[in-house]
């Protein structure tokens, strides 16, 4: 059952909460790193976007999405923050945030560059991230004064929609006091977790497209992520 809902965008400091939230007993927590390595919860989370796209989402998949997990930060979880709320009503939000230029910046050369999506889009993950993520921007991510006003819509939905008892809005340079204080925890004495950098990110995306285009993985359809949800179900059901 989740206790922490994570409603901030990827490159809002998504990896850094991760590792704070792990340090502070409020882990595992879930996040894209657990999504991108495997096929079965890939084709979950395509699952999930397909029907959340089309209308409401079967409650039975948040709870195997998030069977073993104790919170969940980052992309793809981020985008279904109100059905999640709803779902697991005692979870707290934390709206994980940055200014939305210095955003844009970061996205747009690390986890949503041009090259490395339309590289993505070829593989069994296209469906996953166009249905959890792209379809947020209208599949406009090049646009940066779109895609700015619609990370600030977002976070102003966010902080209109949640009680303010309920809510956290919070940066990473603020380290773990807001975040403490406002899971009633107490601080630890190590530095705030850094983790995740743009160059770091920038490096790792590009290696994951080089991967790509070298495996000659073919494109992705509904029927791969059917197939793979239903193996995934089958195995967790033995």
């Amino acid at each position: 059952m989740l206790h922490v809902i994570g409603a901030g965008y990827g490159r809002t400091g998504t990896a850094s909460l991760k590792m704070a939230l792990d340090q502070l007993n409020l882990g595992p927590c879930h996040h894209m790193s657990e999504v991108l390595p495997n096929p079965d919860r890939i084709a979950l989370w395509t699952r999930i976007g397909q029907q959340s796209a089309s209308g409401d989402v079967d409650p039975a998949l948040w709870d195997r999405a998030f069977e073993g997990y104790r919170s969940t930060v980052d992309w793809p979880s981020c985008t279904h923050w109100r059905a999640l709320m709803e779902h697991y009503p005692n979870a707290k939000v934390i709206l994980s945030r940055r200014s939305p230029e210095s955003w844009f910046e970061s996205v747009h050369q690390t986890i949503l560059s041009p090259d490395v999506w339309d590289a993505l889009r070829t593989t069994p993950m296209g469906p996953m991230l166009e249905t959890n993520i792209e379809r947020l921007f209208d599949g406009r991510m090049d646009d940066r004064g779109h895609m700015i006003a619609c990370f600030q819509r977002h976070c102003d939905e966010v902080v209109s929609a949640i009680p303010a008892d309920r809510l956290l809005v919070f940066e990473a340079k603020q380290g773990w006091g807001p975040l403490c204080d406002f899971l009633g925890v107490d601080a630890p004495t190590v530095p705030y977790p850094r983790a995740n950098s743009k160059e770091e990110t920038r490096q790792i995306m590009q290696a994951l497209k080089v991967q790509i285009q070298q495996s000659g993985v073919a494109a992705a359809d509904k029927k791969f992520a059917d197939e793979m949800y239903e193996q995934g179900k089958a195995t967790q059901d033995e």
